[in-house]
């Protein structure tokens, strides 16, 4: 299958389509599909899919594909979801990329099934927030790699990109005004020059007659 068939959409350029297309193809994916949605989202936009190892790119058996968490797994999911709350409540630690990884690498937290399950959960409100810049860079990259929130992955490429972008215009207006001011001051000393010979000339002229 295309990257387009598991996408479900007709091919385009439009990234906003793609990624829509994405996301309502993620809500519903199994361990299994969401590798390939990934990978198709991945070369859908423009880049090279993923090249899994043989070992990851097969489930393992015992999870099963549509694996479902049992109590004790939904009640450590529930309890990273409300550190998580807790931590957003909290203006200065939400910006230290460390505290988010203490809690969401905290085992058996980071196991695939549960993962994927506080992912889901905390997506519709912190994946936004991770697009738009409303975290330090080094919050949202590591959010976007670990729940594999590829446009947040994306959206953070674009960012640099336009920093950069900045950084090189300030640059060149820092560099003409010095540049109109070096210019300058030869025409200025030009002009006294010329004004020091012309006074000259004329007192020659006024001594002689």
């Amino acid at each position: 299958m295309s990257c387009w068939e598991i996408l479900g959409i007709e091919p385009t350029s439009d990234r906003e389509e793609i990624r829509q297309a994405y996301e309502r193809q993620m809500k519903f994916a199994s361990t299994e599909e969401a590798l390939r949605l990934d990978n198709a989202y991945r070369e859908a936009a423009g880049g090279e899919p993923m090249v899994m190892p043989a070992a990851a790119s097969a489930p393992d058996p015992s999870l099963g594909i549509d694996h479902k968490l049992d109590a004790n797994e939904s009640q450590i999911v529930r309890e990273v979801v409300i550190q998580i709350k807790a931590l957003m409540n909290d203006s200065g630690r939400q910006q230290d990329a460390g505290i988010w990884k203490a809690i969401l690498c905290e085992p058996p937290a980071d196991q695939l099934p549960l993962r994927r399950e506080i992912g889901q959960q905390l997506e519709s409100w912190i994946r936004p927030m991770a697009e738009n810049g409303s975290f330090p860079q080094p919050v949202a990259r590591f959010l976007g790699e670990w729940f594999e929130w590829f446009t947040v992955q994306e959206a953070i490429t674009e960012q640099e990109q336009q920093s950069l972008e900045l950084d090189e215009k300030d640059s060149r207006d820092e560099i003409e005004p010095l540049s109109q001011t070096t210019n300058f001051w030869p025409a200025v000393i030009g002009w006294i020059i010329g004004l020091v010979i012309l006074t000259m000339i004329f007192g020659g002229m006024g001594v002689g007659s």
